[in-house]
């Protein structure tokens, strides 16, 4: 089970009496994010989303403001997430967003309701924000695996953080943060983006899009390998 760098809620940000967190990233990346996602999501009619590692819920909850055609589906594994995203759902009333799914990534079958009709079948897309630098390589293979699982065929996963290219950081701020993630430990860290594309290919699904990002941050998107 991975563990994170920070709790919501533990890292100093205000913590509303309804239990709703407040993620200091989410001010910062997420009108950039959605802007890529946008890009892609908004030219299908309906759909299931997936969020993978929701944290507080800020970020599904702008998106869906953004999105009513599409239903989304947040989910994490830490429990005052949960409570923050069950608070942020009820709070803004979005209808397109469903109660919050508690996924297991380091399981590639993720959650029973994926497969028990109580949850989304094929999924348009899942998106995961600054998970798989804070947790084992575990994870990223589960983030993978499953979205390769459960992506409808023009279904994308959405990986986004900071990464490095060809063994290299992308910036100096970067590999500093790398190695106060390894010093904590050894078995976080910076991706590298090959390393992410492996994985992918091993399980059908292949690197199509490079977004960079704000913050030497990058989205990366995977799609179904053509046939």
């Amino acid at each position: 089970m991975a563990q994170y760098v920070v709790e919501f809620g533990k890292d100093g940000g205000k913590i509303e009496p309804d239990g709703r967190l407040d993620a200091a990233a989410f001010h910062r990346n997420h009108a950039a994010i959605w802007t890529v996602l946008a890009a892609s999501l908004q030219q299908h009619g309906s759909g299931d989303v997936v969020e993978v590692g929701s944290g507080s819920g800020q970020h599904v909850m702008f998106f869906a403001e953004h999105s009513p055609q599409l239903t989304w589906w947040p989910s994490d594994l830490n429990a005052a997430h949960l409570s923050s995203i069950e608070a942020w759902r009820k709070f803004t009333q979005h209808a397109n967003v469903r109660p919050a799914l508690r996924i297991d990534l380091t399981d590639p079958a993720w959650c029973p309701e994926l497969t028990d009709g109580n949850g989304p079948r094929e999924l348009l897309a899942v998106f995961c924000a600054n998970v798989v630098h804070i947790a084992p390589w575990s994870v990223a293979e589960g983030v993978i695996a499953g979205a390769a699982r459960y992506l409808r065929p023009d279904g994308k996963l959405f990986i986004y953080g900071p990464f490095k290219r060809d063994g290299r950081h992308t910036a100096d701020s970067n590999a500093t943060f790398d190695a106060s993630l390894r010093q904590r430990d050894p078995a976080w860290g910076v991706r590298d983006v090959a390393e992410l594309e492996q994985a992918a290919q091993g399980v059908g699904l292949v690197l199509s899009e490079i977004a960079e990002m704000p913050a030497n941050n990058l989205i990366l998107i995977f799609a179904r390998a053509p046939a």
